[in-house]
C-alpha cells in the first residue's frame, strides 16, 4: 500500500497538486523513501508548514547519508538553509551549509551541489555590503550549473547576479539577467521552489529600479504561475502584494487594498513569512493615500515589528497629520541611512522635497531634488524620471519662479501619462495648476484644478489640504481660520461660487473674507493672494 500511496503522490507532485501530496505522503510517512521525503518536504513549504518541511527535509538528508548519496544529501541541506537565511536564522543555515561542504569534501565530489552553496555565499556576502565579492560566487555558481546543465541553479544564479548588478549600479545588464532567468521560469524549465524564489525577488527588483513596466508584465506573469498551483500559499501571499503595488500604481485602488490584505492573510499562519512585513507596509501605504490615517498608523507600526523598513511612508503620514516636524526629522534621518543605497535614498529624496517643502524649507528641497534628478539620470526609468521632473516643479514653485516650474511639471505630467499612473498624474497637474494661476493664467488653472480632484476623487484618494501647524504660519498677517480655509480654496483654483458651497457659507462672505485677506497680505488680486500664500506657506 505505502509503494502505491507513493506513486500516486509522484503522479501529484508532477501536476503540482501539492494538497493531495501532502495528504498522501503523510499518511504513509513512517515507510517514506528519501526521495519522497523530499516531496513531502516541497508540499509542505509550499503549502507554507514550515515546520513539517523542514523535519521532512531533515530526515530524508540523514536517509541520504545512510544510501551514501552524499551529493543528494548535500542538496538537501541546501534547501534546508536557503529558508533559514531567507527568515533570518544565519546561524543554523550556516550549520547546514557545513556540513554539506564536509559532506562533498570528504568524498571529494566535483558536482552540481557545489555550485548551489555558492548561492548562500553571495547573500551573506551582499548582507554583508560585499556586493562585488557576492557577484563573484553567484558567477561561480551560474558557471558550475551550466557545466552540469542544471536549470534550477541557473536560473537562481542568474537572478542572483542581475540584482547584485543592479546594486553596482549596473542596472541595463541586471535587467538582462533578470529576464533571461525569467523565461527559464516561465517556460517551465525551473522546479517549484526556486521558480518561486526567482519570480519574487525578480519582480521585487524590478520595482527596487522602478522599473514599473517590467513588474507589470511578470507579476501578470507570476499570478497565472500562482492561479495554475490553487494550494500555494508561500508564495502566493508575495504574488498578491505585487499585485497590489501594481494595480495601485493603475489606479485600482480598491482591488489593491483587498489583495493587499488578501495577502497579509495568507502571511500570517500558521507560520508568519518574512514577506508579512512587506504586505503591512503596502496595505498602510493605502491607507494612508485614502487619508486613513490612524489605520495607516497602525499599519507601518505593524510593519516594522515585522522588520519591514517603515520610511518614507511613516515620514508621509507624519505630513498628513499635520506634524511636520516629526515628518522632517523622520524623513531626514531616512536619508541618511540610505545614503550608501541610491535607489533606496531616491526614493527617501523624493518624500523628502515633498515634507520639507511644506515646512518652508526650499534650500533643503532643492538639495534633495537635484541629487534626486543625478540619480534619475543615471537610471534612466520613466518613473523615476517623472518623480525627478515633479520635484524639480515642486521647487521651483516654491522659489517663485512658476514659468520654469511649468516647464519641469508639463514633462512630468507626460511622463506620468505614459506610464498609465493616474494618482501621480492628478498630483503634478495640481501643482500646474498652481504655476498656472501664478502666471495669470486663471482659465487653464480651473481646468487643472478640476480635473486633478475628479481624478483623485475617483481614486478615493485624500484630497483634504495636510493642516499647517500654527507656529509655522507667520504671525504678522493675523489671518484667522475662516480666512485661511478661503485662501487655501483660492490657491486651488476654486471660484467665489464653488468657496461658498464648499463652506457652506454665502458668496457675500466669501467675497468679505477675500477683501480681508487682500487688506491683511498688502496684495490687490486673487492671484498675488495665491502666490504670496504658496510663496510664505501659509496654505
Amino acid at each position: 500500500m505505502a509503494v502505491v500511496n507513493g506513486e500516486a503522490a509522484e503522479r501529484a507532485f508532477a501536476g503540482q497538486a501539492w494538497r493531495e501530496v501532502y495528504a498522501r505522503l503523510t499518511r504513509g510517512r513512517a515507510a517514506l523513501t528519501a526521495d519522497d521525503l523530499v516531496r513531502l518536504s516541497t508540499a509542505a513549504y509550499l503549502l507554507g508548514h514550515d515546520d513539517e518541511s523542514f523535519e521532512s527535509r531533515e530526515r530524508a538528508y540523514l536517509e541520504y547519508v545512510r544510501g551514501a548519496c552524499p551529493a543528494d544529501a548535500a542538496r538537501c541541506a541546501f534547501f534546508l538553509a536557503l529558508p533559514l537565511l531567507l527568515r533570518g536564522e544565519p546561524a543554523r543555515a550556516n550549520g547546514w551549509l557545513a556540513r554539506a561542504r564536509r559532506l562533498l569534501d570528504e568524498h571529494g565530489l566535483d558536482c552540481v551541489e557545489r555550485g548551489y552553496l555558492l548561492v548562500p555565499v553571495g547573500l551573506q556576502r551582499i548582507h554583508g555590503g560585499d556586493t562585488r565579492g557576492a557577484h563573484d560566487a553567484f558567477t561561480s555558481a551560474v558557471e558550475i550549473a551550466a557545466r552540469f546543465g542544471d536549470a534550477d541553479l541557473l536560473a537562481l544564479g542568474r537572478h542572483a547576479q542581475g540584482r547584485a548588478l543592479i546594486k553596482l549600479h549596473r542596472t541595463a545588464e541586471g535587467l538582462a539577467l533578470l529576464d533571461e532567468a525569467m523565461v527559464s521560469v516561465t517556460s517551465g524549465e525551473v522546479s517549484p521552489i526556486p521558480a518561486g524564489v526567482v519570480y519574487c525577488s525578480a519582480i521585487e527588483g524590478c520595482h527596487e529600479v522602478f522599473d514599473v513596466i517590467r513588474a507589470q508584465e511578470w507579476t501578470a506573469s507570476l499570478s497565472a504561475w500562482c492561479a495554475a498551483q490553487p494550494d500555494l500559499v508561500l508564495f502566493r501571499g508575495q504574488c498578491l502584494v505585487h499585485r497590489s503595488q501594481v494595480l495601485q500604481a493603475l489606479g485600482a485602488w480598491p482591488e489593491a487594498l483587498a489583495e493587499a490584505r488578501r495577502a497579509g492573510e495568507r502571511l500570517s499562519g500558521p507560520r508568519r513569512q518574512p514577506a508579512l512585513g512587506m504586505a503591512l507596509y503596502q496595505e498602510a501605504e493605502l491607507r494612508r493615500l485614502r487619508g486613513e490615517l490612524a489605520a495607516a498608523d497602525d499599519g507601518y507600526r505593524r510593519a516594522g515589528e515585522y522588520g519591514h523598513p517603515t520610511q518614507p511612508g511613516c515620514a508621509l503620514l507624519r505630513l498628513a497629520q499635520g506634524r511636520t516636524a516629526a515628518a522632517v526629522s523622520a524623513i531626514g534621518h531616512a536619508v541618511v541611512e540610505a545614503a550608501d543605497d541610491h535607489l533606496v535614498r531616491a526614493r527617501m529624496l523624493a518624500a523628502q522635497v515633498e515634507i520639507v517643502l511644506a515646512a518652508g524649507e526650499p534650500g533643503v528641497a532643492r538639495g534633495a531634488a537635484d541629487e534626486l534628478s543625478a540619480i534619475a539620470a543615471e537610471i534612466a526609468m520613466p518613473l523615476l524620471r517623472a518623480t525627478a521632473a515633479h520635484a524639480r516643479g515642486s521647487v521651483l514653485l516654491a522659489e517663485g519662479d512658476p514659468s520654469a516650474a511649468l516647464v519641469e511639471l508639463r514633462a512630468a505630467c507626460e511622463r506620468w501619462a505614459e506610464l498609465d499612473a493616474p494618482y501621480d498624474g492628478a498630483r503634478t497637474r495640481l501643482l500646474i495648476a498652481r504655476a498656472r494661476q501664478l502666471t495669470g493664467d486663471d482659465d487653464a488653472a480651473e481646468v487643472d484644478f478640476a480635473t486633478a480632484r475628479e481624478v483623485l476623487q475617483r481614486l478615493g484618494a485624500d484630497v483634504s489640504t495636510p493642516p499647517t501647524p500654527p507656529s509655522t504660519r507667520p504671525s504678522q498677517t493675523s489671518l484667522t481660520e475662516r480666512e485661511l480655509q478661503v485662501l487655501a480654496l483660492v490657491a486651488e483654483g476654486l471660484s467665489n461660487r464653488q468657496i461658498a458651497a464648499r463652506l457652506v457659507i454665502s458668496e457675500h462672505t466669501v467675497r468679505r473674507h477675500l477683501q480681508n485677506v487682500f487688506a491683511k497680505l498688502g496684495v490687490p488680486s486673487r492671484a498675488a493672494a495665491a502666490t504670496h500664500a504658496v510663496q510664505q506657506h501659509l496654505i
